[in-house]
């Protein structure tokens, strides 16, 4: 018996008695129970009554190939390569890289994940990975001509994702410089970039991506910042996880193909449309080092424009740290 068995038949949301799981799953009620309770150690609520047996409120949707591959549209359907699910990993862009370093080929390469275990976020934080209450997603692609092809490109990912949420019916949300999604001010979710290869030739970049889509509150103990999720944000239909990634993947893959062609220029004006900093007082810090001044939107490369009140300068990415000025 493995998890994913065992929440196979509770994702309906209805109790089931011990003894009915057990018989179901060929397994005896002690092990159904301690499968339980590593299922409430990784931040599921399992509610449990006397005679009624245990049940997952409000029910419960796993990841699943056949659904997502029906949902994509377009391009995305012809240039996903190949879609590897899991269960449980250290983290989705680890997971890629182990397959680019198996010898599969880069462009097209997607993983999603139940849960992470070690979800990293930018400035090497952690990133909150409860099992099956959100995106945790990595594509890979082949890019000819280094890391000079990859400026802006987290942006553009941004632009992407925002832009399929909307599709979804999810209004407002915002981008922060360089890699997050806000709504309402509140973290949505966020975008990790990493590259190997050879930094002035051929390479690989793996874009990762981590949107809260139902986050449990005993996970979200651990989240040190101002966070929401699209179940707070709320739409008209209810949120399909598989629809969800579908739709991410609709816009992304198609982006990926594009960008090293026509850069990142092109997505300016669109990032810039979401800014949530725009012509606002912040604080940039980079190490020891802190700079203040007004948002000015971004550069035809991606790097922030700040008005330091004596010029404008061009902010790179890499070890910054974006906030508001107190």
């Amino acid at each position: 018996m493995t998890r994913t068995d065992l929440l196979q038949l509770l994702a309906d949301g209805e109790f089931h008695s011990g003894q009915k799981l057990a018989d179901d799953l060929g397994v005896s009620r002690t092990a159904v129970w301690k499968q339980l309770r590593k299922l409430k150690d990784s931040g599921l609520l399992i509610e449990s009554g006397k005679a009624r047996g245990y049940r997952l409120p409000g029910g419960l949707e796993l990841l699943n190939e056949q659904r997502i591959r029906a949902a994509l549209q377009g391009s995305a359907k012809s240039l996903l390569r190949k879609l590897v699910l899991t269960e449980v990993t250290d983290s989705t862009n680890a997971e890629i890289f182990r397959q680019l370093q198996a010898g599969e080929a880069a462009s097209g390469l997607v993983c999603a994940a139940e849960q992470q275990t070690a979800g990293r976020g930018r400035l090497g934080r952690n990133w909150v990975s409860p099992f099956a209450g959100n995106i945790y997603l990595s594509l890979a692609w082949q890019f000819a001509g280094g890391a000079a092809a990859l400026e802006g490109l987290s942006l553009a990912v941004g632009v992407a994702a925002s832009t399929a949420l909307a599709g979804l019916g999810f209004k407002g949300i915002s981008l922060k410089w360089p890699n997050d999604l806000l709504y309402d001010d509140a973290k949505l979710g966020g975008i990790l970039i990493e590259m190997t290869g050879d930094t002035a030739g051929s390479c690989q970049a793996v874009m990762g991506i981590g949107i809260n889509v139902k986050m449990p509150e005993r996970a979200a103990q651990a989240i040190e910042q101002n966070w929401t999720d699209l179940e707070r944000i709320g739409c008209a239909a209810p949120c399909s996880r598989n629809i969800l990634l579908a739709a991410l993947l609709n816009h992304l893959l198609p982006l990926l193909n594009e960008f090293e062609e026509q850069g990142f220029a092109s997505w300016r004006e669109r990032w810039m449309a979401l800014d949530a900093y725009l012509d606002q007082p912040v604080v940039v810090s980079s190490g020891d080092q802190r700079m203040s001044g007004a948002a000015r939107g971004i550069d035809d490369s991606g790097a922030l424009l700040l008005d330091t009140g004596s010029g404008v300068l061009a902010v790179r990415g890499g070890e910054v740290s974006l906030r508001r000025a107190p």
